[in-house]
């Protein structure tokens, strides 16, 4: 499941080009910041994922 929209990376830095590999990349290390995230809010006894779970 991709979380990463390229087209949406491809906005945030018109004018530069990134490699094929990036947006997987990319896309792995959001997957682990969110299950760090839900990690973190789980141990604090809450099912809501907050901002300073990041």
């Amino acid at each position: 499941m991709a979380l990463v929209v390229k087209s949406k990376v491809k906005e945030l830095v018109k004018g530069m080009r990134f490699s094929g590999d990036f947006a997987d990349a990319l896309d792995k290390a959001v997957v682990e910041l969110v299950k760090k995230a839900a990690e973190r809010a789980k141990k604090n006894g809450r099912a809501t994922i907050r901002p300073a779970d990041l």
